[in-house]
């Protein structure tokens, strides 16, 4: 492929991993479709990346995402386990056999209304070049029960792994627990299967990155994946994003024992075998401790719903990424771990403004002075604000600025307002920008023309923004909107002593005596400890005076 090889297989681990990857991979097949007005640079970012070219039997070319998924039993409704691409094998065989044929077929799931609103409505724009189609009913009775609901990208027959040992609906049968979770990759058959889909796609690829649930049994599912890559694949670099849904507050004490737990040994483990680990999530806190949902100034969603929370979550993603995505003057995925997780801190926090309120007329010089040092930054991993603390490294992209706003738009002789007014280019502006708010801090910075997509089936959340994600004083006219500007960064913080430290007090309190079906899970009273002392050892590489830190 052009610019070297870079191509990235991802592994999608879990029901929440799940949503946020059908947000995302719909994010990049947008991308690929029809470019709208006023998208000036097309190709920015280079989809072969995370896509592989391929012909079905029958000599179709395709073009399907490099991804491994595993979810459970009941997860996929009316989603094929092969995919739809390819011809059903077993059917072209039995139509060679000549002998007494038995078929058998389970009772098919139906299909989600709202599913077939959104393929219905596919591709089609208005005139006037709006989208005018009809929007998910907020998740609930008829709404989206699953991810697959909303997946709009066919995948190959060698994506989806389904555990059929656990149940993905009903109480009993539930992956709960993260030594459930390790002891499926312990079973011959489930661990052929993943190393037969690894083998497969891992050949043709340089990195790896995995999306793994970490409130649930999927953490152990993530740290034994993890395991096994570094052991069969050291050579690729692996960066993991643990993914938890907003906790219930009225969640049963068990399930947020378990929820801590899990989080904890997941959050561990794979930092031991990732380049670094991003926690993603919208809640407030990792512990156990109560605290709200995060708010954003322009964007309204349902915490409840896990539909709103992933799309938001692949919104940041999308942008974050997208530095080892890049068509040209790429950073490898490799560098862009070794600038975050220098000196053992290999745990990163992400923040993003979404949308970055850029409104008609405006530079971005203007914008960035007008805010200052009070950047609505809102954070994404559940570890609390990150203002006032140090930042050691930073990576950070905003995207979705047309050519024309990248520098001031005074006329010649006007007094400068700021230095950023001076700036020749828009690199230079974001550039000097992060100076000002982090001055001695490791930076890498990227400016994109490309604007992040959100036109249907991604939730109607922006309520004063134009189809081309520009804010407006009132609501837009029945237009939804398809791309906004975002403004996202991943660092990494002392904010995360506190929160690491915090996490291994919450535990070493637990009596584990009163939660012995999770050690009965596969867990042992040693594991525990050796866990307290990693999270303290963990949470020392982030503080202000240590060595380390200097």
């Amino acid at each position: 492929m052009a610019g070297g090889a870079r191509e990235v297989l991802t592994l999608q681990l879990g029901h929440f991993a799940g949503f946020v990857g059908a947000h995302w991979w719909n994010q990049q097949d947008a991308a690929l479709g029809p470019r709208t007005e006023g998208d000036s640079s097309p190709g920015e970012l280079c989809p072969d990346v995370l896509y592989r070219a391929g012909r079905t039997l029958h000599g179709q070319e395709t073009y399907t995402p490099r991804l491994i998924l595993m979810d459970l039993k009941g997860s996929l409704n009316s989603l094929k386990e092969e995919g739809g691409l390819y011809k059903d094998r077993q059917l072209e065989a039995a139509v060679a056999w000549q002998g007494k044929l038995t078929t058998h077929r389970e009772e098919e799931y139906p299909k989600n209304p709202n599913l077939q609103d959104l393929l219905s409505a596919e591709g089609v724009l208005n005139t006037d070049g709006v989208w005018r189609t009809k929007p998910i009913q907020n998740g609930k009775e008829n709404g989206v029960r699953v991810w697959s609901d909303f997946l709009r990208v066919h995948l190959h027959p060698r994506s989806i792994c389904v555990i059929h040992k656990y149940n993905h609906d009903g109480e009993t049968g539930r992956l709960e627990a993260f030594g459930q979770g390790e002891g499926i990759l312990k079973e011959p058959r489930y661990l052929e299967e993943l190393e037969d889909r690894l083998h497969f796609y891992v050949e043709e690829c340089d990195y790896l990155q995995i999306l793994c649930d970490l409130h649930d049994g999927f953490s152990g599912v993530g740290a034994k994946t993890a395991e096994l890559l570094q052991d069969e694949y050291s050579g690729r670099g692996v960066i993991t994003w643990g993914l938890l849904p907003v906790p219930s507050s009225l969640g049963e004490p068990q399930k947020k024992i378990y929820r801590l737990l899990n989080t904890a040994f997941g959050l561990v483990h794979l930092t031991g075998y990732s380049s670094f680990v991003c926690p993603l999530s919208l809640g407030g806190h990792l512990g156990l401790r109560p605290k709200p949902p995060v708010s954003f100034p322009d964007l309204h969603y349902d915490a409840t719903l896990p539909f709103h929370c992933s799309a938001i979550l692949a919104t940041a993603l999308d942008t974050v990424t997208a530095p080892f995505r890049l068509r040209s003057s790429m950073v490898p995925m490799a560098h862009l771990a070794d600038l975050l997780s220098f000196s053992g801190r290999k745990v990163v926090t992400a923040e993003a403004v979404i949308p970055f309120p850029l409104d008609p007329g405006q530079a971005l010089p203007d914008i960035l002075g007008q805010l200052g040092g009070t950047t609505p930054w809102t954070p994404l991993s559940a570890c609390g604000d990150s203002a006032g603390s140090r930042c050691f490294a930073q990576s950070v992209v905003l995207r979705g600025i047309d050519r024309t706003s990248h520098t001031s738009k005074l006329n010649p002789g006007t007094p400068l307002p700021s230095a950023l007014h001076a700036c020749a280019s828009g690199e230079e502006v974001l550039a000097l920008y992060l100076q000002q708010q982090h001055p001695r801090v490791l930076s890498s910075s990227h400016l994109l023309l490309t604007p992040c997509r959100v036109a249907p089936p991604y939730p109607h959340l922006f309520s004063s923004f134009s189809h081309k994600g520009l804010a407006l004083d009132g609501p837009p006219k029945g237009a939804a909107v398809q791309s906004i500007p975002v403004f996202g960064a991943l660092r990494s913080s002392s904010s995360l002593y506190r929160t690491l430290g915090d996490l291994a007090e919450e535990l070493a309190r637990l009596d584990l005596r009163r939660w012995a079906s999770f050690m009965d899970a596969g867990v042992e009273r040693g594991d525990m400890e050796e866990l307290l002392q990693d999270l303290h050892s963990l949470a020392q590489c982030y503080q202000e005076g240590n060595s380390l830190s200097n």
